[in-house]
């Protein structure tokens, strides 16, 4: 019998991280968790722990080290704490693919320490290569180590290619469902709530992807993750709104073909995908049924009206730095839109507003990054007060 694959999760208890433990929970013989790890909740982390048995957790807040520790312990789990431990954590010998899943920047150190230390990757943390595509997908060809995609644009980009790895891609196309603020214009963005805010029409995620889907940052961080990913031309990548977000995405090829995945809005499969590479595992989930879509639309994004799909296009085109800086500006604006200190519409203009101030850096090495991200989030925050 095949060995079973030993799965470290980075951020386990968050949408990505819950919907993965459940692609393992249902594939018992070719899964098991090796690492578990959250930032702040403590309970769930527990509560994952004691049902999966991995070898290690890491609970970043320190201050919840105690509890943690005092619940695992028991039951032989290896605990640890702190930022740092995340960056060593993922090194163990014993674990076989990392799943990132945690969301902004935090993502960056991890993963890059997993690929140091020859880890295949399923990659969730889009803001990852967004912040330091460069970077990221050299070291990762000079380690020989393979990053799946877990988002289900890049997923279905993936699937369509698979077989396809001598034909030149033309163009790639993103579909996006348009958030639930599709057709409004700006004066109608200008009196949007959180609440509205948060109600993605088709599918479940964390606050922080639902917001950016809201204002269509979402997809401006994937055009720049798709660049690097499929190693693009910013001009091969497009983008199209569709409603109903059953094609997920398409890929054009050189004689003018056209590939797509179709299929309900669920997480877990693009999630199983990459981690099951390149078997594909029997599920129970629903099936898509055409009589259930008898339309499937298509429309240009209206970039005047959602200003952050724009913006991600001219930092991708102007490089460098510039997508870390869209990045950290946006992280900031959203967090303060989630506590009400700002408008919908304010998020687009402190982006663009860092964009035009932050020191720019043609050929940023890792340090810079750091040092774009600290300088990026004081100027944001010194354009909401």
């Amino acid at each position: 019998m095949k060995s079973k694959k030993r799965i470290a999760i980075l951020g386990s208890t968050g949408s990505i991280g819950t919907q993965a433990l459940e692609v393992i929970a249902s594939h018992p013989d070719y899964f098991e968790v090796e690492v578990l790890t959250a930032q702040h909740n403590a309970d769930l982390l527990i509560e994952q722990a004691l049902k999966f048995k991995p070898n290690a957790v890491v609970i970043v807040n320190e201050a919840h080290y105690k509890k943690v520790h005092a619940a695992l312990n028991p039951n032989e789990i290896k605990v640890y704490a702190g930022e740092n431990a995340l960056g060593s954590v993922v090194q163990m010998d014993t674990i076989d693919l990392v799943l990132t899943a945690l969301v902004g920047y935090s993502g960056l150190l991890p993963t890059i320490k997993a690929i140091e230390a020859g880890k295949p990757i399923a990659l969730a943390n889009k803001e990852t290569l967004v912040v330091a595509g460069e970077l990221i997908t050299s070291l990762a060809k000079e380690k020989g180590v393979n990053i799946y995609p877990v988002d289900s644009e890049h997923s279905a980009i993936f699937q369509c290619i698979v077989g396809e790895f001598e034909n030149k891609i033309e163009k790639i196309i993103l579909t996006a469902s348009g958030g639930p603020f599709r057709g409004m214009k700006r004066a109608d963005l200008a009196a949007v709530t959180k609440a509205q805010a948060l109600k993605h029409p088709n599918w479940t995620m964390g606050a922080k992807v639902t917001i950016d889907s809201a204002s269509l940052m979402n997809k401006g961080l994937e055009v720049i993750e798709a660049k690097w990913l499929f190693g693009l031309k910013p001009e091969e990548v497009d983008v199209v709104v569709h409603p109903q977000s059953i094609v997920h995405s398409l890929v054009q090829f050189q004689d003018g073909s056209i590939k797509a995945q179709l299929g309900l809005p669920d997480m877990r499969l693009p999630i199983q995908f990459a981690m099951a590479y390149p078997q594909r595992l029997k599920t129970k989930f629903e099936r898509f049924d055409f009589a259930k879509y008898p339309s499937l639309t298509f429309e240009q994004p209206d970039t005047e009206t959602f200003r952050n799909l724009a913006l991600a296009f001219e930092a991708l085109n102007r490089g460098g730095n510039m997508p870390c800086v869209l990045n950290a500006a946006n992280e900031v604006a959203v967090a303060e839109f989630l506590k009400d200190n700002i408008g919908f519409l304010d998020m687009s203009r402190v982006v663009e507003e860092c964009m035009g101030k932050v020191s720019f850096v043609a050929h940023p090495t890792y340090e810079d990054y750091v040092a774009t991200d600290r300088e990026t989030r004081i100027k944001a925050a010194e354009r909401i007060k």
